[in-house]
């Protein structure tokens, strides 16, 4: 079936609920039997056919009762409210899985395991991520609070590094791993704290990710 090209070049932050490292990236279940997790995407250039995407923000949250692989989850996305309306329309069709050749990314993955897909909201979204660093705050006023910061050794409070290197992912390649604190509100409620952060830059097409 054809489907409009598009490119997205970026980067994201990504807080779920699981322990430092989530089991998820290495086909395991998740840490507390369920998932919850917020995400985030700054796009430095990208387009959804002749739309143009450069510099415009979006993000999502979402939650499965068991491992995502599993279904069951619902998400609702949120759209930079500076977009126009075919900006909000190919974010949504990007994020919500469309446009994508199966499992070729995160995205269309994703879209597979959800029993409810509810509508996006538009809104301000106030995100900066720095990935070398592993920090991260993003705040949508009335829907999503969040931030990232490095993972602290226990004993000296020196930042620890750690980065997960998937060669064949459908996300990213290299992630950098932090610390997250996020809680979002909408059709649903989601919380957590001190639990797995990802940090990574992101490019993405309809056959997956660009290396």
């Amino acid at each position: 079936m054809a489907h409009t090209e598009w490119r997205i070049k970026g980067r994201e932050f990504v807080n779920c609920n699981c322990s430092y490292g989530c089991p998820c990236q290495f086909n395991a279940p998740p840490t507390h039997g369920d998932c919850q997790a917020v995400a985030a995407y700054a796009i430095e250039e990208g387009h959804h056919g002749e739309v143009r995407l450069d510099g415009l923000r979006a993000a999502l949250f979402a939650r499965w009762p068991r491992a995502i692989h599993q279904g069951g989850g619902e998400v609702q996305a949120v759209i930079d409210a500076r977009a126009d309306a075919a900006q909000r329309e190919a974010l949504r069709r990007i994020i919500h899985g469309h446009d994508t050749e199966p499992g070729a990314t995160v995205w269309q993955v994703f879209s597979t395991t959800y029993a409810k897909v509810h509508e996006p909201l538009v809104k301000p979204i106030e995100f900066e991520v720095e990935v070398a660093a592993r920090t991260a705050r993003l705040l949508i006023p009335g829907v999503i609070e969040g931030k990232g910061e490095p993972i602290r050794n226990p004993v000296t409070g020196a930042p620890h590094r750690a980065r997960i290197d998937l060669p064949h992912g459908f996300e990213y390649t290299v992630a950098e791993i932090g610390s997250g604190t996020s809680r979002a509100t909408g059709a649903f409620s989601i919380a957590f704290a001190d639990s797995y952060g990802q940090f990574a830059d992101i490019h993405l097409t309809p056959s997956g990710v660009i290396r």
